[in-house]
């Protein structure tokens, strides 16, 4: 079978927007989980009765699942049908949502949030698989520039959205949310969504998917216990060194299977490899705004979570609205020059963070997050069609898989590394060790914020001079499915 497939395909066309749509609300939903929960911590930790380490656990648990399953989820859509993932993915997903909204007890609680990370997981690995498919060439970029626009939407709206909510509501309901609107989902889905077409049939490489997931989980579990214990405690050593060693096992597996579950030769496209490193450092640049602007409007500039929310909103709005236009253009002119100029308005806004302290204006403040949404919207969108056109049509689901991976490694060590940077740095500012927002004394949180975004600005910078290098190097590079 080819893409073509599809695209040849008068029924599944006539409804292919529907099929976006039903597609993205549930990346949407996937993506927002991940950083809803964080502003809803403090509410869960009081009303569980737990302390705020072991509440940390309701996020940590969803990303480390995600990670570690999102290459074996990819596969099984290139093997068993994407759609077929795909939709089994929304069942548990919503399944988890819903029992993760009853205010029992913590266990009950992370055994949710493993369901919903395995749904969610089925659901990312596959999305840009399944509209790579579907849509034609010439509408590619413009479709999955408004998958795009969801992934994002989800991934910054949470502490926005959260806030507003949790103002109102009691915090299980930022779970429910998910439940009525993916049922509806799940009905379109039932409808519009086509059989699939393209199934490879390969055995699954069982040894690798376990390695790669051994490697994912010990890692993270590693790095987040770090953070609360110390890097340099005999167990955060061990399982570091047992990551490692599970890492270098997966590498050798992958190397000697017939089917392995990741092909190391995709790597040698430059165009997938690049896109993919450029993607990860911008989910990381963007997850140094997400942790830090609610201490920065909340804390040292005094304001209500649901004001906050309301300015962060400024983000997804725009990029929203900009992602399915960008993703047009970049049909018509190419996605190369389109990422470059969205990156370099990235980096112009972190400038614009850099400078921010407690005499700026916050309207002036909301137009620098409205701004980053604009080089986001402009970025994403073509980045994500590089990365998907660059493969062949039996990879899709791999390749879809890596950039759901990236992305959501991305959001893990954007969220462990800037704290680690921020509390570094008001530690050096202070004189002595800061692990929390100091009341009172806001100039040590700004000094930590400014060096804070001086890095994500650096990590921004090397995005943009990696894909202006492309730029210059290869400006027209044909894409695979082009003639």
């Amino acid at each position: 079978m080819t893409s073509n497939d599809y695209v040849t395909d008068q029924r599944v066309q006539k409804h292919r927007w529907w099929i976006l749509a039903a597609v993205g609300l549930f990346t949407f939903m996937s993506t927002l989980d991940a950083s809803i929960v964080n502003i809803a911590l403090p509410v869960i930790s009081r009303d569980l009765s737990i302390p705020m380490n072991q509440a940390e656990w309701v996020v940590s648990i969803y990303l480390i699942v995600i990670c570690a399953l999102l290459l074996l989820f990819g596969k099984l859509g290139d093997s068993l049908g994407k759609i077929n993932v795909f939709r089994t993915g929304t069942l548990l997903f919503v399944l988890g949502s819903l029992l993760a909204g009853f205010n029992g007890n913590l266990y009950l609680l992370l055994s949710a949030r493993v369901v919903q990370a395995l749904g969610a997981s089925m659901t990312m690995a596959n999305n840009n698989g399944i509209i790579t498919e579907i849509f034609p060439l010439n509408e590619r970029g413009r479709a999955l520039g408004m998958i795009g626009s969801f992934v994002a939407l989800g991934a910054i709206a949470g502490p926005g959205l959260g806030g507003m909510m949790l103002s109102h509501l009691p915090w299980g309901y930022i779970f429910w949310l998910n439940v009525p609107i993916g049922v509806i989902t799940i009905i379109v889905g039932q409808v519009i969504l086509p059989a699939d077409k393209i199934k490879t049939r390969e055995k699954i490489d069982r040894f690798g998917s376990l390695t790669m997931a051994l490697f994912m989980a010990s890692m993270f579990v590693g790095i987040f216990l770090g953070q609360e214990i110390g890097f340099t405690k005999p167990l955060i050593l061990g399982l570091i060194a047992f990551a490692l060693i599970m890492g270098l096992t997966f590498i050798h597996i992958e190397n000697h299977v017939a089917n392995p579950l990741l092909q190391f030769s995709l790597f040698q496209n430059g165009d997938f490899t690049l896109s993919l490193l450029c993607g990860f450092l911008i989910f990381v640049t963007n997850f140094f705004f997400n942790v830090i602007s609610p201490f920065y409007l909340e804390n040292a500039r005094g304001l209500k979570p649901n004001l906050a929310g309301l300015i962060l909103m400024a983000y997804p709005i725009v990029q929203v609205i900009i992602a399915p236009i960008a993703g047009t253009i970049s049909d018509r002119v190419g996605p190369e020059l389109i990422t470059f100029c969205g990156l370099i308005l990235i980096l112009m806004s972190q400038l614009g963070y850099m400078l921010t302290d407690l005499t700026t204006s916050l309207w002036l403040f909301t137009a620098i997050v409205g701004f980053v949404g604009f080089g986001n919207g402009i970025f994403q969108a073509p980045n994500n069609t590089i990365v998907m056109s660059a493969v062949e049509p039996e990879n899709l689901g791999i390749a879809g898989g890596m950039n759901a991976l990236v992305r959501n490694l991305g959001m893990v060590v954007g969220v462990s590394f800037s704290t680690t940077v921020l509390f570094s740095a008001m530690s050096h500012y202070k004189g002595a060790k800061v692990t929390t927002y100091i009341n009172g004394q806001p100039d040590v949180f700004i000094y930590g914020m400014h060096v804070s975004f001086l890095i994500a600005t650096i990590i921004c910078a090397i995005a943009a001079l990696i894909t202006g290098y492309r730029l210059i190097k290869r400006p027209t590079r044909p894409m695979k499915g082009e003639s």
